[in-house]
């Protein structure tokens, strides 16, 4: 899982430009109300829309929109019906793609999902392709600040943490999918205030690419993260070293 942290915390500072403009807003809103639809409306019996909420309120969506969203999910009040669709396949240079949707629209999404691969000459594949090289985990990122990595790793044990991985200015803790939550409440209980808690597809196997292979694929992912329906876009792409420092400035 090398480099998976740095790369996350890159996004989450995208997420945050992205949030600015109103749009990560939107894609945070629609997993709320699927999760909420899903699993009801109280987070402490709906792990997913728990963690769909955290994640709202760690790019400081606002309490309104968290709430209406979670009203829509319910059917408190009116809203437009979202389905959950995952597509996979691969994208340039042969990088393994899932990409997790909502939409109201499910022949609209594939068609506009198809282009988006056929431009990059990527090309989808059946369910279940790709998907065995992932593992759903949760992932909890806490600034190093004074801490360090054995009191660290200690405390994210005692949490209910799997595993933890160090990179540079960040703590990246490693949790099992159900556990997210109660490990994220467990640090923040030690006094650790995380940047960012989410369910995350992390692949088993990384496989490597130049930086020229890399910018490619990071261009094929943003034009699937402009799709309006696409929420979330993994792939088993490692990213070298020179490129991340290069993003990050």
């Amino acid at each position: 899982m090398s480099g998976h942290s740095k790369w996350s915390t890159i996004k989450h500072k995208k997420g945050r430009e992205d949030a600015k403009r109103g749009k990560l807003f939107a894609k945070l809103s629609r997993y709320i109300t699927v999760a909420a639809k899903e699993g009801g409306g109280n987070p402490e019996m709906n792990a997913a829309l728990a963690a769909a909420i955290a994640k709202a309120k760690d790019y400081n969506m606002p309490t309104d929109n968290i709430d209406r969203a979670v009203k829509r999910g319910t059917g408190e009040i009116e809203g437009v019906v979202y389905e959950q669709m995952t597509y996979e396949g691969y994208g340039p240079d042969g990088i393994a793609v899932l990409v997790e949707l909502m939409t109201d629209n499910k022949n609209r999404t594939a068609a506009e999902i198809r282009h988006i691969f056929t431009r990059f000459n990527g090309k989808l594949g059946t369910s279940g392709s790709v998907a065995w090289m992932f593992e759903r985990l949760g992932i909890i990122l806490v600034p190093k600040g004074d801490t360090d990595e054995d009191t660290m790793l200690d405390m994210a044990l005692e949490a209910g943490a799997t595993d933890m991985n160090s990179e540079d200015d960040i703590y990246e803790i490693i949790t099992e999918p159900t556990e997210l939550m109660d490990v994220r409440k467990g640090l923040e209980e030690k006094g650790l205030v995380p940047n960012s808690a989410e369910l995350s597809m992390i692949p088993k196997n990384a496989t490597e690419l130049d930086s020229d292979q890399a910018r490619r694929v990071l261009k094929f992912i943003d034009a699937l993260e402009e799709n309006d329906d696409v929420q979330e876009v993994y792939t088993n792409l490692d990213i070298p070293e020179e490129l991340l420092i290069e993003l990050s400035q």
